[in-house]
């Protein structure tokens, strides 16, 4: 794989990441806690 595929890639993962954090938000609060980020929404 090259740069390009790669980069592409990590693009899509996050913005799946963030629409799936979102659609749970909007449904009810929730909390998401690893060792490395917490997030919390109410």
């Amino acid at each position: 794989m090259d740069a390009k595929t790669v980069i592409i890639a990590v693009l899509a993962v996050a913005v799946a990441v963030l629409g799936y954090l979102y659609y749970e938000h909007s449904r009810h609060g929730i909390v998401i806690d690893t060792p490395a980020v917490k997030i919390e929404a109410k």
